[in-house]
């Protein structure tokens, strides 16, 4: 049996829809995130990945479906309340606090009932471990517009490894990313895999499909064609051809 097949559902999506007027964004779709597991959705552009993110978060109503989150029914509820049951997510264009130091954009999502100067010791710990985790521990310092791009990419997650997020939302994460930090990136969520945290990923880079994902999930116009290991989805030419618009 499969680590994925014994993992327990964090997050169980069932016959989601989401109409935009005239268009099916989202056509009945069913999907289970499990703790631990990486799954990786992938489809060509206009298929409806980031409007499933979005309607997971509460940022978008759906049309009819259910989203459950530890049992709990995620429908009406206010994105911060969403994030606050756990639920992380980094976005394409990062929403970082660009005139905040590192460190500061890291300590706001921490212990939200108290001021920046009000830290305890096992807060700082936390800090100091996850700037080392990133490879921003000499950055501290700086402020986030002064970053370059693959460190503002870690500092986004960073903000999720402090808030202690159980599941992971990211949106195209290893685009822009430089060799280096492409390894540093795979090592981490491996590292957070493992112990526990659920990672679901929009990526096109299909190092990174193949590298981490413990599930695919192929979406296309809207709707959730298939769901295995990253070999039998890319092997699949149906698939392919969707993928590489070769309808």
């Amino acid at each position: 049996m499969s680590a994925a097949t014994q993992a327990t559902n964090l997050l169980e999506i069932r016959g989601l829809n989401k109409n935009f007027g005239g268009l099916q964004a989202i056509s009945d779709v069913n999907l289970d995130l499990k703790s631990g597991i990486i799954t990786t959705l992938v489809g060509p552009n206009g298929a409806g990945k980031t409007t499933l993110f979005n309607l997971i978060t509460g940022h978008l109503k759906p049309t009819s479906g259910t989203i459950s989150w530890l049992g709990e029914s995620l429908l009406n509820m206010a994105p911060w309340r969403i994030a606050r049951k756990g639920i992380g997510r980094t976005f394409q264009d990062l929403r970082l606090f660009n005139h905040m130091t590192v460190q500061e954009n890291i300590m706001t999502v921490m212990e939200r009932g108290s001021w920046l100067w009000q830290r305890n010791a096992i807060d700082r710990d936390r800090v100091e471990q996850i700037l080392q985790e990133t490879g921003l521990e000499s950055k501290r310092n700086e402020r986030a517009v002064d970053l370059a791009y693959a460190e503002r990419k870690f500092l986004s997650m960073a903000r999720l490894m402090a808030a202690q997020s159980r599941l992971w939302l990211l949106d195209e994460p290893a685009s822009g990313l430089d060799p280096r930090s492409f390894e540093r990136f795979v090592s981490l969520l491996k590292s957070y895999a493992a112990r526990g945290v659920t990672i679901c990923i929009i990526e096109h880079n299909l190092d990174i499909v193949i590298q981490l994902s413990d599930t695919v999930a192929f979406l296309d116009q809207g709707r959730l064609l298939a769901q295995g290991s990253s070999q039998e989805i890319l092997k699949d030419p149906h698939l392919a051809a969707i993928y590489f618009g070769e309808r």
